[in-house]
């Protein structure tokens, strides 16, 4: 089978990845039946696995990583409760305000400190008491990575502390959670013990074509599974695509690895470019951020686009490194840069 190729090296983000051919093989040779009805045999298998890989009871197949976090929050939640969480993270600010929409959980932003935490002060400070005043305070909710960045397994700790003190739940938005894992060189547990919920992007840098799941207990599961019926996300015979789930967790992960180094390979390409401000960034997993202004960036995409590179014109650009941008290609990437900058 002749896979189809992407038409330019596009650096927007690890979303554009295309299936392997052992995806596509999989997806062709699945045996499938009815999810809803629980009788899909590769969606259980792929449950199971996830379940098995990231060390929880249960886990549970939906569309995308938009779903897992909202299912997460709705079975830890009730209507009137808060979840606290990053200002700039996807579960508050990208997502839709679903938890607001769907479930009425009050969301309690807090902002990002530089290295992708949250300072335990200002979390602790942001847990309401129990007055009839207040919402009640139920979940904290990270993201890892977050921005690129990995969060230390000491901050992990203390939150996890933080929160037992606390009786409260910690939930993870691990759509990159591997990427996190592979840069430390662990393995993924050593990081999901610390978190009563995970979800986890199949479809982002480990290349699956749809597809995220959410880990945790039985019972909250069962709970995420009524819902994510509810939110109208039960697929039928979604084994097709659950068979790319299953080689998405089993043969590219350790790949990730690659898309790292062509990160630092980027980032040295393009550190001597002033404009792009990178002098004191650092590289810890796929990403490389620019921060050069839209008035530098508009036009910088414009010629690169010329070049078939594609890139999001912002304040701060973020080049997303994944499986379908070669050495090569990065070789072109900071070619055409420098070429722009007449470096």
């Amino acid at each position: 089978m002749t896979l189809q190729l992407p038409t330019q090296i596009d650096f927007r983000s690890d979303t554009v990845t295309l299936p392997t051919a052992a995806m596509h093989a999989a997806m062709t040779e699945a045996r499938v039946g009815d999810d809803v009805y629980g009788e899909d045999p590769t969606v259980n298998a792929l449950e199971q696995l996830a379940a098995d890989k990231l060390g929880y009871e249960a886990a549970l197949f939906a569309s995308s990583g938009t779903q897992t976090n909202l299912l997460a929050l709705l079975a830890h939640c009730e209507r009137g409760d808060e979840y606290i969480v990053g200002q700039q993270a996807h579960t508050y600010k990208y997502e839709g305000g679903g938890a607001a929409i769907f479930g009425s959980i009050q969301p309690q932003p807090l902002e990002f400190r530089d290295d992708g935490t949250l300072s335990l002060q200002d979390i602790e400070a942001a847990i309401k008491p129990d007055d009839i005043h207040f919402a009640n305070t139920r979940l904290i909710a990270l993201e890892n990575t977050v921005g690129g960045k990995v969060l230390p397994l000491s901050y992990l700790a203390e939150v996890r502390e933080l929160v037992d003190t606390r009786a409260l739940a910690l939930h993870l938005d691990g759509a990159r959670v591997f990427n996190a894992s592979v840069a430390l060189g662990i393995e993924i547990t050593e990081i999901t013990r610390y978190f009563d919920s995970i979800s986890v992007c199949l479809s982002k840098g480990l290349c699956a074509p749809v597809g995220s799941v959410l880990a945790g207990s039985t019972e909250l599961i069962n709970k995420a599974r009524r819902w994510r019926k509810v939110l109208g996300g039960g697929m039928r015979q979604a084994g097709f695509i659950a068979a790319a789930g299953m080689v998405a967790l089993n043969e590219n992960v350790e790949r990730l690895a690659e898309d790292h180094s062509k990160a630092e390979k980027l980032y040295d390409g393009l550190r001597p470019i002033s404009e792009f401000n990178l002098c004191d960034a650092s590289v810890q997993t796929n990403m490389v951020f620019l921060d050069c202004g839209a008035s530098v960036a508009t036009p910088l995409a414009e010629h690169l686009q010329q070049k078939g590179i594609c890139i999001s014109a912002a304040d701060k650009v973020r080049l997303v490194l994944h499986k379908d941008i070669s050495n090569e290609d990065v070789d072109t990437m900071i070619a055409s840069c420098r070429d722009y900058f007449q470096v």
